[in-house]
C-alpha cells in the first residue's frame, strides 16, 4: 500500500501494491486489487471491486455495487451511480478464454454514469457528458452528451456543473448557437455537432 493517508473500513480489502491517494474514503466490503491506481479524494461506496488494471483518477465517487473491471480507465471528477456496471469482453463465452481480448474503456474527466447504466467495453466516454439511469451505451459518447435508452441515443447537452442546456442535437458547420448554463450562467457554443465551453 502508499504511504498516503487514506481512510478505510475494517470490512475492505487493499491489496498489497495498490496505489491509493489521499483522502480517499473506502466503505465497506470494498477490494482493491494490488496493482489498481486509485488517485486523491475518492470514494468508493460499499461492496465496490476494482480490478488490477484499472487507472481512477482524483475526486471520482464510486457509488454502491459496481465493479471496476481491467482496462476501465476513469479520469478525475467522474462519477459512477449506484449498481452501474462496467464490462470488459465483447463476446464472453464461461467455456472460451478471453482474457486477451479485454477491451479498453476510457470514461473521461467530469463524466456522470448513471444508477444502473451499462457500458459496454471499448468505447470512450466524453467529457461532463452524462449517461441516464438505466442506459445502455455501446459506441462513444460525444462531450457535454446527454444520453438516455437502450441503446443509449443523444438526446440533448449537458452543463459542468450538470444542468441541461436549451440547445438542438446539432447546428450546420457555418452556424454557432449558444446557451447558458441555468445554475452558473457559463456559456456554451455548438457548432456542427460539437460543443465547447466558452
Amino acid at each position: 500500500m502508499a504511504d498516503t493517508v487514506y481512510t478505510a473500513h475494517p470490512t475492505s480489502i487493499v491489496d498489497e501494491g495498490a496505489t491509493i491517494g489521499a483522502e480517499t474514503r473506502i466503505w465497506h466490503w470494498v477490494h482493491i486489487c494490488s496493482k489498481a491506481s486509485v488517485g486523491e479524494r475518492c470514494s468508493l461506496g460499499q461492496n465496490v471491486f476494482v480490478g488490477n488494471k484499472v487507472s481512477i483518477g482524483n475526486n471520482v465517487k464510486i457509488q454502491n455495487n459496481v465493479s471496476v473491471y481491467d482496462n476501465v480507465t476513469l479520469e478525475d471528477d467522474v462519477f459512477c451511480g449506484p449498481s452501474m456496471v462496467f464490462t470488459n469482453v465483447y463476446n464472453p463465452r464461461s467455456a472460451v478464454s478471453r482474457k486477451d481480448e479485454y477491451r479498453n474503456t476510457l470514461v473521461k474527466k467530469g463524466a456522470t454514469l448513471g444508477a444502473n447504466c451499462t457500458i459496454v467495453c471499448g468505447v470512450t466516454v466524453g467529457c461532463y457528458a452524462f449517461i441516464g439511469a438505466g442506459a445502455v451505451v455501446n459506441k462513444d459518447v460525444p462531450d457535454y452528451a446527454l444520453m438516455a435508452g437502450v441503446p443509449a441515443k443523444q438526446i440533448g447537452w449537458m452543463s459542468e456543473f450538470g444542468e441541461r442546456l436549451d440547445l438542438p442535437l446539432s447546428a450546420s458547420e457555418d452556424e454557432q448557437i449558444e446557451a447558458v448554463c441555468p445554475a452558473t450562467n457559463a456559456r456554451y457554443v455548438l457548432q456542427g455537432s460539437h460543443i465547447s465551453k466558452e
